[in-house]
């Protein structure tokens, strides 16, 4: 029941940190971690698989192995460890900063400044803000909310109640990676594979666990529910696509189609069809829904990590 414990509080306590205080400007322990994973590509680097798996296995194997270190070493104070795991969950957790960065773009939008909005977005996602007008700009807002409310929180947490300490540096490392290297350019298209496909593993709990909990949270778990089945499955991604859809069903708004990735064009199917367009003010009901899940699958989380320590203790 101890670990169960100190998974619960130290959860608790460090999502309660990253509300109150957010990412720090400069020294954040995921930036650290991608200067380092950085330095390791320039020696690694090749256009070939397996030196990218290489790669993954000792960025990703040093985060959790440091992890575990930490956590064997302060297994004896339970004040410690709560302590450790607080300090983990802060660093690995973001979900302050991705209501902080959704909601400038809104308030730009809602002003009716487009410019400050487009110069805004990338801090988001990587869409080209050019290619976008005011309602473009909110759609591709929302969905980021929604994919990253899974990436930044519940995933995270997922792992964490899994895994304690490791799982949850493990997680933000590979979900690191995958941003660093997994994306299909000329350059990590081979090297990136590993990181993009052991990210597609490791989020797929996260990703499930936010399409139910947007239902739960959301004003129309009928529609959040029939959107996930009916258009999930069609999405380019194993996990955004239940994200998404879950979050365009349960706000009553279409997501997807048309959209452009620097300069590359692509056609991704409409999920949740029978919504609405999307809508500035629609971002702020986004931050809000994701604020919701985040709390409830640290509760899930909580919870299932202390019935699991319970039965083995």
């Amino acid at each position: 029941m101890r670990a169960g414990r100190v998974f619960a509080y130290g959860a608790a306590a460090g999502l309660l940190g990253d509300h109150l205080l957010g990412d720090p400007r400069r020294g954040h322990p995921v930036a650290v971690f991608g200067r380092a994973a950085a330095a390791v590509e320039k020696v690694l680097w090749r256009d070939h698989r397996g030196w990218g798996a290489l790669h993954t296995t000792v960025c990703a194997g040093s985060a959790v192995a440091l992890g575990a270190v930490a956590e064997s070493c302060l297994r004896r104070s339970r004040a410690a460890s709560v302590a450790l795991t607080a300090a983990a969950t802060w660093a690995v957790v973001g979900g302050t900063s991705l209501a902080r960065e959704a909601r400038a773009v809104g308030r730009a939008l809602e002003s009716g400044d487009v410019e400050a909005a487009r110069a805004r977005l990338p801090h988001l996602c990587g869409r080209d803000p050019q290619a976008l007008d005011a309602d473009g700009i909110a759609r591709a807002v929302v969905e980021s909310v929604a994919e990253n409310t899974s990436d930044a929180v519940v995933g995270a947490l997922v792992w964490g109640a899994i895994g304690g300490v490791p799982g949850l540096v493990g997680f933000r490392a590979v979900n690191t990676l995958d941003a660093m290297v997994g994306h299909k350019s000329a350059r990590y298209r081979r090297y990136g594979w590993a990181s993009a496909r052991l990210d597609d593993v490791a989020g797929w709990p996260g990703a499930r666990l936010t399409a139910v909990l947007a239902a739960v949270a959301g004003g129309e778990p009928r529609g959040a529910v029939r959107a996930w089945r009916a258009d999930a499955g069609r999405h380019p991604s194993p996990n955004a696509g239940p994200v998404e859809a879950s979050f365009a069903g349960a706000l009553g708004v279409r997501l997807g189609g048309t959209l452009s990735y620097g300069g590359r064009v692509e056609h991704r199917p409409v999920l949740n069809r029978a919504g609405r367009s999307v809508a500035v003010r629609d971002i702020e009901r986004a931050v809000r829904l994701s604020k919701r899940v985040g709390l409830l699958a640290l509760g899930v989380s909580a919870a299932a990590r202390l019935m699991v320590k319970g039965r083995t203790s």
